[in-house]
């Protein structure tokens, strides 16, 4: 055991080192480098593996550290793989709460890895560690938090508003914060902030990050919706958590299609969460994912709600998605990439890698772009197309770039089925008419049958006048249905144009 405790042990002390490399930190002794070449007088830095180095020469090298800062970091590292065996412990044991099944539900989802791996940290995280670990597992104490996010010029997000409601919806926080950057970006549209929203706000996010310390010290479990990028955006670190876009999940889909929380306030407690186009609401979304954990708890931690897939909107079919782009790659080198007019709208990086949405003035435009990309063409695990496409940087680096459309293709449905009735149709009365033209002839050749030939070709005759009327019928609902779909079309660019006019004067 106190093997598996060492190696444990110096994992964490070469991944500091690492880290302290990579910032290029440096000690009483300079950086890892300078400190091999006056400690290790057999190797020098000649051998600078840290994982190659002792035990006590890691901690050495750490111990060379006094400024504040780096001392800070040192401790945010140490306490972040503190969680890392929390979730173990959170993972493992048995469940006695429907609260802390839901939890585990939560760290057992396949996207969990993914979207809770945060990557480097710096001094600005916070990390929260819990004490009396194994009195956790019973406790049932819940807050819910939103916040919303705009996007600053150095291409990250950050909090601008933040709510925190406890178990019976009571409001344990709300606040307006002052980014520490400079914003690009407000989301005024999403976010419902605007830039005289922030005038004489004085909360930064350092405050915000000290009342949840208060708040979750005790183990209280944090739900929220998608709450890694919450998490990502605060710059916490917890491990106690419920995401409601985890824990339920669509019936005709995998795990690895989440549900938007309006689809959640609709399917699961009956009502619309907003109105289509509407700013969203700190307040309204933080309770709503409490009202959602109390529902599932009281249905059944177990038992599954079900849920449909709704149709995409037309708005986001006019949006294609750019993702596994490297953190190297400029995003101004995306549009060299992706043809057309329209704008980037940069999301939060996920360690190397980073990703974007191409917005443009309407679907067409979109679908255009797309079929225009160089690149094979697969479809992702829920059937949208997607193209991999390689190109070469200004810097002369050949690199790479998904390109994905928002839906999977599929025609039209109401115009479709009208225009395969109507082919039907058709083929129908052909096949009628050749009959009748079979049964003449056989009757011309035949004189015993001429009398019946003569019923079957009346009895044809009324059939193809049905046929016709029918096919005149559905010809008036379809030139109906294109007249309608024309004239929604033709909001629906009006609406585009003037979204893109304001990002436009937005980006200027």
């Amino acid at each position: 055991m106190e093997g598996k405790i060492d190696i444990a042990e110096k994992k964490v002390l070469v991944d500091i080192v690492k880290l302290a490399q990579k910032r290029g930190m440096k000690g009483a002794l300079g950086d890892w480098k300078n400190f091999l070449i006056s400690h290790d007088k057999k190797f020098g830095a000649h051998l600078s593996d840290p994982a190659k180095k002792s035990h006590e020469t890691l901690v050495a090298f750490l111990k060379t550290f006094s400024k504040q800062v780096d001392l800070k970091f040192i401790d945010t590292i140490l306490r972040h793989h503190s969680n890392r065996d929390l979730f173990q412990l959170f993972n493992d044991k048995s469940h006695d709460t429907p609260e802390q099944r839901l939890v585990q539900k939560t760290l057992q989802h396949p996207l969990y890895p993914l979207d809770y791996a945060f990557g480097e940290l710096d001094e600005e995280w916070m990390v929260i560690n819990l004490k009396k670990k194994n009195r956790l597992l019973k406790f049932t104490k819940m807050v819910a938090i939103d916040c919303e996010m705009v996007l600053c010029e150095d291409g990250t997000e950050a909090v601008v508003s933040v709510c925190v409601v406890d178990r019976n919806l009571k409001v344990k926080l709300k606040k307006l914060v002052q980014p520490n950057k400079a914003i690009a970006y407000y989301r005024s549209e999403i976010t419902g902030v605007y830039t005289q929203d922030l005038e004489g706000v004085t909360c930064s996010l350092a405050k915000i990050q000290k009342s949840l310390s208060k708040m979750l010290m005790d183990g209280t479990i944090l739900v929220g919706h998608s709450l890694h990028n919450d998490l990502r955006a605060l710059k916490l670190d917890y491990v106690r958590v419920i995401d409601t876009s985890y824990i339920f999940q669509y019936s005709d889909c995998n795990a690895h299609r989440r549900p938007s929380l309006n689809t959640l306030c609709k399917a699961v407690l009956g009502y619309e969460l907003r109105e289509t186009g509407a700013s969203h609401n700190c307040l309204d979304d933080a309770m709503t994912a409490m009202k959602l954990v109390l529902a599932k708890i009281e249905r059944g931690v177990d038992n599954t709600i079900p849920l449909r897939q709704g149709p995409v909107l037309e708005s986001e079919m006019a949006k294609l998605l750019l993702h596994k782009i490297s953190s190297t790659v400029n995003s101004q080198e995306l549009y060299k990439v992706i043809p057309g007019d329209y704008n980037l709208e940069l999301r939060p990086p996920k360690g190397e890698m980073y990703s974007a949405l191409a917005i443009f003035e309407n679907p067409k435009e979109a679908h255009e772009a797309f079929e225009s990309l160089q690149g094979d063409q697969e479809t992702d695990s829920v059937g949208r197309p997607q193209k991999l496409v390689i190109f070469r940087c200004s810097t002369g680096v050949k690199t790479s770039v998904c390109v994905r459309k928002m839906a999977p293709d599929r025609p039209n449905g109401s115009k479709r089925a009208l225009e395969v009735v109507e082919t039907t149709v058709l083929k129908k009365a052909k096949m009628d008419l050749e009959i009748d033209r079979m049964v003449s002839t056989k009757a011309k050749m035949d004189p015993e049958i001429e009398g019946n030939a003569m019923t079957i070709s009346n009895k044809c005759d009324t059939r193809l006048n049905e046929i016709e009327a029918l096919n005149k019928r559905l010809k008036e609902e379809i030139e109906s249905l294109k007249q309608q779909l024309k004239q929604k079309d033709l909001e629906i660019d009006i609406l585009n144009k003037m979204v893109s006019s304001l990002n436009k004067k937005v980006r200027k």
